[in-house]
Parts: structure tokens; sequence; C-alpha cells
């Protein structure tokens, strides 16, 4: 008998500190909800981030003693719940600052490339092999550029003129890098999404791209043109190929994952998989954009001479291999790292 006072007690002070409290955790409910319809774009003030901290805290000495009161309740664990819920908003990295853009291009990005290095390798020897397969097939067979080459190419070609030369007289080159830029992108994105096709749908499309070039030098050089269309792509093709390579690594990369998920599932392993490699194609993105400015300003200017464009073009990819390796900003580690 006396053994069920104490118990009565406690349950008392319990009832006791739960009504005493209750008016605080709907107010902390009512905000909650409104936190996630805010989102990202709010923007918080010096008091009221201390207001959210001071919440915090409050909320987890409240669960402590709810724990401790009254294991296994329902008002214990929608305690917990709020309480997940406010770490969740507070305890989250800050978006698009200066560490984090810093941190994405120069330790992320390079350690994603890093890990699609091989598969790079041997796409860019599929398309150097294909390459050469159209070279051989035109050479061997003239009568087959028209699989590949409109008529108005061919027409072009045959009357001792490069479809290129009169770019610069038909748009403004700010609106022709503009329209390369479009389709450059628009290739990129489809040798990427190709491979959720399990990776064939990469070396399809890269095969294919690989064959063209091949059948359009071989063309180019039976009617003494092969130097010209050289001159027109040397500044931006070295990239531009490169950069169809790294984003067919990527595609493959998403197609293995289906193929052999590392996780429990293949829609888990899709995702993880996705997120990383889409770090890649973002730095495509950027490098495309250079692209696109040099084949609208300086591929189709006939006064830019072939040493010029051949240093733009090894340049410029110098300048990916030190970007994609992440030493393009390695000395920026020496004033980020704490010291040891």
């Amino acid at each position: 008998m006396n053994a069920g006072v104490p118990a009565a007690g406690a349950q008392r002070d319990a009832a006791a500190w739960v009504q005493s409290r209750s008016r605080t955790w709907s107010e902390w409910l009512a905000a909650a909800r409104v936190a996630p319809a805010q989102g990202a774009r709010a923007v918080l003030d010096v008091s009221a981030a201390q207001r959210y901290v001071e919440r915090y805290r409050a909320l987890a000495r409240d669960l402590a003693t709810a724990r401790q009161l009254l294991p296994g309740s329902r008002t214990t664990a929608a305690l917990e719940a709020l309480y997940l819920q406010a770490h969740a908003q507070i305890d989250r990295a800050p978006r698009w600052s200066r560490a984090a853009l810093l941190a994405l291009i120069r330790d992320e990005i390079p350690s994603v490339a890093r890990a699609l290095a091989p598969t790079i390798l041997w796409i860019a020897a599929l398309m150097i092999v294909s390459a050469a397969a159209g070279w051989w097939l035109i050479s061997t067979y003239p009568d087959l550029i028209s699989l590949v080459a409109s008529p108005a190419m061919i027409d072009d070609v045959e009357h001792g003129r490069l479809w290129t030369q009169d770019l610069l007289n038909v748009v403004p080159s700010s609106v022709l890098s503009i329209g390369i830029l479009s389709n450059n992108i628009f290739v990129t994105l489809t040798v990427f999404c190709s491979g959720i096709f399990f990776g064939l749908g990469v070396c399809y499309l890269v095969a294919l791209n690989g064959l063209m070039l091949g059948a359009a030098f071989a063309f180019t050089h039976q009617h003494g043109l092969a130097t010209a269309l050289l001159k027109f792509v040397l500044a931006h093709g070295p990239v531009e190929l490169s950069v169809i390579c790294i984003a067919g690594a990527a595609g493959i990369a998403l197609g293995e994952s289906l193929l052999r998920p590392t996780l429990p599932s293949r829609r888990e392993s899709f995702e993880r998989t996705a997120r990383r490699v889409g770090q890649v194609l973002a730095a495509c993105a950027l490098l495309l954009v250079v692209c696109g400015f040099i084949e609208g300003f300086i591929s189709p200017d006939p006064r830019v001479p072939l040493a010029a464009r051949a240093v733009i073009g090894f340049s410029y990819w110098c300048v990916m291999l030190l970007f994609l390796s992440g030493r393009l900003l390695a000395w920026t580690r020496q004033s980020t790292d704490p010291a040891p």
C-alpha cells in the first residue's frame, strides 16, 4: 500500500510537468511546421538564430526529462520527433558558401574524375578506333559519305569549299556561340543520359561520333580540305571531344549502378551515383561554355593562324586536365586547411 503512494505521486508530478510545458511545445511544433515551408530561402538574423539554438537546447532538456518520467509514452515519442526535426534545421552545412564551392571544385569533382579515369580512357580509345574506322570506310568506299553528311555539306566540299567558311557571314559570333553552346550541352547530356541503358547507349553514341569525325576528315582529305577542317576544330576540338568522353564515363557509371548496385536497392545505388557523377557533369558544362565562345569567335575566323589555334586548343586542354585533377586550385589548401 505504501509502495503505491510514491508511484501515484510520480504520476501526478509527470502530469503537472506535461501540463506546464504543453503550451511551449505547441509553440515549438507550430514553428517547426513553418520552417520547412520557408526552406533554405529563409534568412535569419543573429537574434532569430540564437532563439533557434536556445529552443533546441530547451527541447533536449525536456526530452531527457520525458524519458525519465514518461518512458515509452506518446509524449516522449512526439518530443523525440520534434527534437530530430530541430536538430536537422540547425545542424546543416551552409549552401553555396565560398568554402563549399571551393571544396566542390578543388576536391569533390577531381575525386569523381579520378574514379572515372579508367572508363574515360576506354571511351577515348573507342572514339579513336571509331574515327579510324570512319576514315578507312570513306577512303575505301567514298560513296558512303552520304550516310554521315548532308547533301549540302557534300556539295560544298566537292566544290572546294568547307561548310564552316560562311558561319561568320550568316550570324554574328555572339549568336553563333550561344547556338553552338546549346548544341554541345545537348549532345553531352544525351551521351550522359544514354548511360541509363546499362551503358550500351554511351558506347553507341561515342562510336557514332568517332565514326562521323573520321569520315568527315577522310572526305575532306580526298578534296584537299582536311587542313581547313583541322584548322576549324583545333582550337575547341580537344576539350569538346574530351567532355564527350567524360560525360560518357559518367553515363556508364549510371548504368553500372543498375547492373551492379553497391547499396541494398538499385534505386538507392542509382540515386547515389547520379548525385556523385552529376558534379562532373556540372564541370563539363563549365568547360563547354568556354568551348562555345572559342567555337563562335575563333574557330570560324580565317584571320586566326593555325599556330595560334593549336596553342589555344592545347592550352585549354591542359587547363581542363589541371581542373579535373584538382591541381588548378591546389594552392588554396595551404590557406584553408587547419594547421596541425
